[in-house]
């Protein structure tokens, strides 16, 4: 088989629906919306949610806790995967995204303090935990808050 060989399976495709066009298309006068009623109308029908006047299940179900439109998210590297990088090596996180160790879209970085350092690097971040700091400068290295 060729692709100027393939064909659409038959009933895939249907015609368009002509409607308004007249009597005997069999879609004219109301053109398939019945006769009255607010679905029948120009712009009717019922907004997405509604229950026709029943309490809509999203205002019945109960509502906890509040989210934080000003939170700020950051992917967490830890120290041991800083391990990738040659020695002496300034780590920013354009190479942190280059290496495959930061991935998707945050407000920034920050290093935690998993695993051991074994190498002497200045690694530029947004954030630092406690621990990353410390096993950063026990590895010779330094830290840098961008």
């Amino acid at each position: 088989m060729k692709l100027h060989e393939l064909k659409k399976p038959a009933g895939s495709t249907h015609k368009e629906k002509r409607i308004g066009r007249g009597t005997g298309s069999g879609l004219g006068t109301t053109s398939g919306r019945g006769m009255n009623g607010q679905n029948s109308r120009s712009g009717g029908g019922v907004r997405l949610g509604f229950e026709g006047g029943q309490m809509p299940l999203y205002r019945r179900t109960p509502k906890r806790g509040f989210t934080n439109h000003w939170r700020k998210d950051y992917i967490g590297v830890n120290v041991e995967a800083l391990n990738a990088f040659e020695d002496g090596t300034t780590v920013t996180v354009e190479m942190l995204c280059g290496e495959g160790l930061v991935k998707g879209n945050a407000y920034g970085v920050k290093i935690l303090g998993g695993g051991e350092l074994k190498k002497k690097l200045t690694v530029q971040a947004n954030k630092f935990t406690d621990s990353a700091l410390e096993k950063i400068a026990n590895a010779g290295g330094k830290a840098e808050v961008i």
